[in-house]
């Protein structure tokens, strides 16, 4: 491609395409562990870094970099470091850049691999780490009022869609040294950019939207190159978190189409939370870009649309939210999102099981919690589906 600034739908069938010498359309796959050399020499200079060649798949592979460049060109950022999971990433992003007597400051809305992350892990190799409550920008003020090194945050938050001002932690966190890393999976690069306000790096599970048919696991760090190239691509080299080539051609596939995915899946859920929050049996429903969802104007001034998960609460507690979700017919039950089909969960029994129950108590997500990833099935279907599972509550 030229180095024309394409907008988004066409970098994402176009980035980075990589052609071998047989001109095939569509992105080759490199099913190789390992690649040779023209002679010894040749391969020093490699290792050496005085030259570029491909060495191994576990430290960059061609299929891979044609994900990487496509991100990185979506992203807006400057370079990228695809991994094999989401949660590989967030690991990549945070133990990369820290070491003990460190200090972490973090949301307390994380999906609950990453609260374990910081909640857990972290503290056992040295590394302080302190929760604030996302959305009170008071206490983001007190936290980062002495030097920290890195702030971890996720916007919209999973399940409860809490939003956070990028720009204010973002200026917050700078002032105190610390880069700002941000979770963005629920938003998707194509309805909020983080780097754009403040943040420093940015990480994805592919899994869900990127791929968004179900079918392999991935993730990415995005950010600054000398960043990317001087902390990050060193752990990533010797302890191995990389994606498999297959996984990377898979997603790259799914980023053709994912401008028409998400886009129909953000306007069905805007009909379902409206729905939803007519219903009796519905005690409130949380979509950032609802009048009624507590921090909509954020939500609108930080995201292009309201995003592809509705969550909702149900009064009674988990024996209704099971009943409901046992009654749906065509909506599945599954602890994944971003996906073509829609599913539903009950965070406190699945996704935030292990964080407890007074932590979550702390984030809202109750016993009759449920959130709904929104797919790309007629949205009528969906109502009529929901409706069913609400008539079953009597």
């Amino acid at each position: 491609m030229s180095n024309k600034l394409y907008r988004p739908a066409t970098q994402l069938v176009h980035a980075g395409q990589i052609r071998s010498n047989y001109a095939e359309t569509a992105e080759a796959l490199y099913l190789t562990s390992g690649f040779v050399y023209d002679a010894a020499e040749q391969a020093e200079a490699t290792f050496k870094g005085e030259i570029e060649h491909f060495q191994y798949s576990r430290f960059g592979n061609p299929t891979v970099s044609m994900l990487e460049t496509r991100l990185a060109a979506l992203e807006g950022a400057e370079a990228c470091r695809a991994t094999a999971t989401g949660m590989a990433a967030v690991n990549a992003a945070m133990l990369s850049h820290l070491k003990t007597g460190d200090r972490v400051v973090a949301s307390r809305a994380l999906f609950g691999s990453c609260h374990w992350i910081v909640s857990t892990l972290l503290p056992r190799y040295g590394i302080e780490t302190v929760f604030v409550d996302g959305g009170d920008l008071a206490a983001w003020k007190a936290a980062l009022a002495r030097k920290t090194d890195l702030v971890l945050v996720e916007t919209p938050s999973n399940p409860m869609l809490d939003i956070i001002d990028l720009r204010a932690v973002a200026d917050l966190a700078h002032a105190a040294r610390a880069i700002v890393v941000v979770d963005n999976v629920f938003a998707t690069p194509l309805l909020q950019r983080p780097l754009e306000l403040g943040a420093d790096v940015v990480v994805y599970s592919a899994t869900k939207h990127m791929d968004g048919q179900g079918r392999v696991l991935g993730g990415a760090v995005l950010g600054r190159r000398a960043w990317i190239d001087s902390t990050l691509q060193p752990f990533i080299r010797n302890t191995g978190p990389s994606i498999s080539p297959f996984n990377a051609w898979v997603i790259l596939k799914g980023l053709e189409t994912m401008p028409l995915r998400v886009a129909h899946s953000c306007r069905s859920a805007a009909l379902i939370a409206d729905h939803l929050a007519a219903s009796p049996h519905v005690t409130r429903v949380l979509y950032p870009f609802r009048a009624d969802h507590p921090q909509m104007a954020l939500a609108r001034a930080q995201m292009s649309d309201g995003g592809t998960l509705v969550t909702f609460e149900l009064e009674g507690g988990r024996e209704p939210a099971f009943r409901l979700m046992n009654a749906l017919e065509l909506i599945a039950i599954s602890n994944n999102l971003g996906d073509s089909k829609s599913m539903v969960t009950h965070p406190a029994t699945t996704t935030h099981m292990r964080i407890g129950a007074e932590e979550r108590a702390r984030l809202g997500i109750t016993e009759g919690t449920i959130r709904l990833s929104v797919g790309l099935e007629d949205v009528a279907d969906l109502i009529e589906d929901l409706d069913q599972g609400l008539a079953a509550l009597g």
